[in-house]
């Protein structure tokens, strides 16, 4: 069985006497270790997928099994990371990460360890010298370093990545995914992340999942990514693998699954 088991999983949602379904039948399993991105259209159930998997939503058909155990609520073994920081304005940097290591670690590591713990935290994000500062004092980039650590503090089984860099600038946005890479690198953390962005899902992922349009979306192909680590975005610009592999995504998408305003 696969670390992430995702089992036919199906939602709908039904309002004012009307049922939509949103997903269905969608089955993936997911290695320890891996990094794997879910990308299409909007209005595809990509976010819809991953708050199943974090345990925000309920599924109404199939299931998920995370290192054998169901998933069926939130949980510190899957941390999200939003693509708005959501860090709380009237706490610092370290009292922001704090939160979530009290949390999962009062009781289990003392107040030292856990400030210790924090401040390792924030020096893998490259933001401990911003520790005292609050949300209003840095920049966008930072405050999504800070929700990384946040993350990565509560040692989760699972990173859920939900559009990271989609409102960053595209220089702020390629350091995140160069930092995310080391971190992964080094961490080895179990990774999924919704993105719109085909040169990022290249770029980050051992595999590609892509999805079908909806109503009723669900995986339409899953492109392996074979480009050996550690990985340097400028020695990939004429790699055949990378640009093969962009070019998969990029048919999949506006070929053979066109967004429903441009296939009308």
């Amino acid at each position: 069985m696969a670390y992430l088991d995702i089992s036919d999983v199906g939602i709908s949602f039904t309002r004012s006497g009307k049922t939509s379904e949103v997903l269905q039948g969608v089955s993936l399993g997911i290695e320890q270790g891996e990094y794997i991105s879910i990308i299409g259209h909007s209005g595809c159930g990509k976010s819809t997928l991953l708050n199943i998997v974090a345990g925000l939503l309920k599924a109404s058909t199939g299931g998920i099994l995370l290192d054998g155990k169901e998933v069926n609520s939130p949980g510190p073994d899957r941390a999200v990371v939003f693509q708005n920081h959501s860090l709380l304005p009237w706490l610092t940097v370290r009292e922001n990460v704090a939160l979530a290591v009290d949390k999962v670690f009062r009781g289990r590591k003392s107040k030292a360890e856990r400030r210790a713990w924090i401040d390792e935290n924030l020096a893998l994000v490259n933001m401990l010298h911003a520790a005292d500062k609050r949300p209003a004092e840095i920049s966008g980039g930072m405050k999504q370093r800070v929700g990384i650590a946040r993350a990565l503090a509560m040692e989760p089984k699972l990173l859920l990545l939900d559009e990271p860099f989609g409102a960053l600038d595209a220089l702020t946005r390629a350091h995140l995914q160069d930092q995310v890479m080391e971190i992964h690198a080094r961490l080895g953390n179990t990774m999924l992340m919704i993105t719109h962005d085909v040169d990022e899902a290249v770029l980050l992922s051992d595999r590609i999942v892509m999805m079908t349009n909806g109503p009723a979306a669900t995986i339409g192909e899953v492109l392996p990514i074979p480009l050996e680590r550690p990985r340097r975005r400028l020695e990939l610009v004429e790699d055949a693998v990378y640009t093969h592999a962009r070019a998969a995504v990029l048919e999949f998408l506006y070929a053979r699954h066109a967004a429903p305003a441009l296939a009308a």
